[in-house]
Formats: structure tokens, sequence, C-alpha cells
């Protein structure tokens, strides 16, 4: 039995005359899923029902005059032509026109979904947890297998290299895949595994993050007493374990940054100090070397003697000039001290008694007689010259200024026996 015989060129586009010109402009209605911009500007998706899908493009032209944001789980209607992608063997349909037709079956289970999760107070701020500033083990709930682990452990290697890592390998999509996910996360806990928690893995469509929006998960998430990072998917991707989870991290790598980032930045802080404080030391360093620069040990010891010969010229002016106030003070006071000497030697009654005085004093009661009255006739007396004693009894006595009219040495003849 003979077939004709194509090469692969030739069949495909036997295939695509054959789909273009059968349908021509189609309209069809179907459920958004894997919806993913380029970096051109054009967007990619497919559309599905329950049984079937087909890819499609809308060109950056035709996107302009779109009146809403196209996202997963939409239902739209969308209007184009069937189109064959030679390159890959595929067909698609180019969009020209989209409208929204309501919403698809899978967001609406989502947000039935997480209504009534929220009822129960799984999404309340009040019930997440602080993430450890330096958590010495982190636990990864993925796939080991995944595209997430890779990145994760890249990025702790590289920001926090001290910190182990502890893989709990579990399916991400696909029948269940929810419930090892929970059961993962179960064991962390029972087992203390790990300081904190990052729960996800890679982009998808959102059938394939279906597994972390399953209530089994996010409640094992909301339960666990070890903190949670959700990172589910890239960062326009969402699911129901982001809300109950104590932090949202929009990609794995993200998540490995937010666990690691106590750690890195101590390191950072203690880097950005240590290269402050050696700039520091160094620029006074360079400081004092450019101060020390124009000085030689000569040049030094000139410097010196300039500064401490005049302060020692100093030195020996007020020393003479002290040596010779005291000098002068010293002569004052020696003349003083003579002149002091001779005024009391002129008044000491031994002087007086050197030029012939005596003392004579009451014999009864040894009083110094200094007035004629203190004496009456018969008294005995004592008379003290410079050297010795003399005995005599008053014989008269005469009172008034005849008496110091005469001559002295008679006046004391006539009065002694």
């Amino acid at each position: 039995m003979s077939a004709a015989k194509f090469t692969v060129s030739e069949l495909t586009e036997r295939i695509r005359l054959k789909l273009e010109g059968e349908f021509g402009t189609v309209l069809v209605e179907g459920e958004l899923s894997n919806c993913r911009p380029s970096s051109t500007g054009h967007l990619y998706f497919t559309l599905k029902d329950t049984g079937a899908a087909i890819s499609g493009v809308m060109f950056k032209n035709r996107l302009r005059s779109l009146a809403f944001e196209p996202k997963d789980g939409m239902l739209l209607r969308v209007r184009g032509a069937i189109s064959v992608y030679a390159q890959r063997g595929s067909y698609q349909i180019v969009c020209e026109e989209m409208e929204q037709a309501g919403t698809g079956d899978i967001l609406a289970l989502l947000e039935k979904r997480k209504r009534l999760l929220a009822e129960e107070g799984l999404f309340d701020e009040d019930r997440k947890k602080d993430l450890p500033r330096f958590p010495e083990t982190v636990g990864v709930v993925s796939s080991p297998t995944g595209a997430a682990v890779r990145d994760i452990l890249n990025i702790l290697g590289r920001r926090a290299a001290g910190v182990r890592v502890v893989i709990l390998p579990c399916p991400v999509q696909g029948a269940g895949a929810a419930e090892a996910i929970a059961r993962r996360i179960e064991q962390a806990n029972a087992w203390d595994l790990a300081d904190v928690l990052i729960v996800g893995r890679g982009g998808g469509s959102l059938e394939d993050l279906l597994p972390f929006s399953e209530e089994a998960v996010v409640r094992a998430v909301a339960a666990s007493a070890i903190p949670v990072v959700s990172a589910v998917g890239h960062e326009i991707d969402w699911a129901l374990s982001d809300y109950a989870s104590d932090l949202r991290a929009p990609t794995p790598s993200a998540a490995a940054e937010l666990v690691s980032e106590g750690r890195y930045d101590a390191a950072h802080i203690v880097e950005v100090l240590s290269r402050t404080m050696t700039e520091t030391v160094s620029a006074r360093l360079d400081r004092v070397r450019l101060l020390l620069k124009p000085f030689s040990v000569e040049d030094m010891e000139y410097r010196f003697r300039a500064i401490l010969q005049p302060r020692l010229v100093r030195f020996d002016d007020a020393k003479e000039t002290l040596l010779t106030a005291i000098s002068g003070r010293v002569r004052d006071l020696r003349v003083r001290l003579d002149l002091a000497f001779t005024a009391l030697e002129a008044s000491s009654p031994m002087t007086v008694m050197e030029r012939g005085f005596s003392l004579v004093t009451r014999k009864d009661n040894g009083a110094v007689v200094r007035a004629a009255d203190m004496v009456k006739p018969g008294d005995g007396l004592v008379i003290r010259p410079l050297s010795g004693l003399i005995g005599a009894t008053a014989d008269s006595v005469e009172s008034g200024g005849n008496a110091g009219k005469r001559d002295t040495a008679d006046g004391k003849n006539d009065a002694l026996r």
C-alpha cells in the first residue's frame, strides 16, 4: 500500500493551508491560563475548558485597545484566525479582539475558598510571626529537582554561607501534590527541623500552582509554629498559601534573600565599618606623615633649642632677680636688727647702772623706791649698785621740788646713815 511522501515542511504547509482555509476567523470562548506577556510586548496565553486547550497570541498593536488586563482564570471570548506555527509544528489562534465573558471556574473556586478561609481567621495579621533575624537552619518544602531549590541554594550560599539548608522533597503539581506539601510542613514542625520554612516552587500556569491553594496546604501553613515564607511562582503569580504565610515572597530567589537578610546585613555592616575604620586610620596616618615630612632630626633639634633657649634665659634672669631681692631684704633686716639691738641695749638697767646709778628698794617688802614719800625716817633700805648690795636706814626724808634740786650725790649721802 503506497502513501504520499512529504517533507516536514511540505506536510506542515498543507496542514496550515487546510486549517487556515477551513476555519478563517473564529470566535472562541474559554478560560485564560498561562498568560505571559513577552519582552517584545506580545501576549501569549492558553484558552482551555474541561476537555481541551488551545494556544493563542495577541500582538502588542492589538493589546493597546484592551479595556482590561488579562489574568489567569478569566473567562474570555476571543476573535481571531487559526494559524500554524511551522517552526514548532503547532497551531494557535491569532487573536484580533478579546473581551471578558465572565469569571473562570478556577478563579471563582479560589475566590470562594479564600473568602471562607479568611472568615476563619487564617489570614489575620495577628497570627503572623516575625522571621528570625539569624536563622541557623532553613527548611525548603519544594521539588528537589526544580529550579526553585537551585535558586534558593545559590542565593543562601552567596549571602549566608553558614546557614544549614534542609530540603523537604515533595511534588509541587499534579495529583497528590497538596497532601505531600502539607505533610512536609507538618513533619518540619513535629521534628523541629528548621528555624524558618520556604514553601513554594517556580512559575507555571494557574493549574500548575493550584496545589498551593488547596485547603490542606493553607491550613498547614497557618498552623505552622515555624515561620513560613510563601514563594509560589513569579511576581504576578499568587496562591492562597501567600495569605496564610507569615511573609510572601514574589519568587523563590526573593524568599532566600528575605531569610538571609539579617546575616547579609550584619556582614555588610561589619564590612562597611571595617572599611570606614581603615580609611579613617589611613587618612590620619597620611596627615601625620604630611606634618612630619618637613622635619628632620637636625631640624627638630634646632626647633627644640629655639623654643627652649628663650625660656632658659628667662629662668636665669628670674633667678638673678630673686637672689638680688633676697640679698637686699637680708641687708635691710640686718640693719633693723642692729638698730633694735642698740635701742634695747641702751634701755637696759645694767647699762644705766654702769653709769653710776643704783636701785633702792624697801627692806621690808622689796618695793622699788621711786619717790621720797615712799620712805619714812628709820625705814630699812637696800641699795643695789652695779655690783653687790648695800644695807641702809633712812635718816631723814624730804619731799617736794627742793629735794630734787640738790646734788644727787649729796642727797644720797644725807639720806643714808
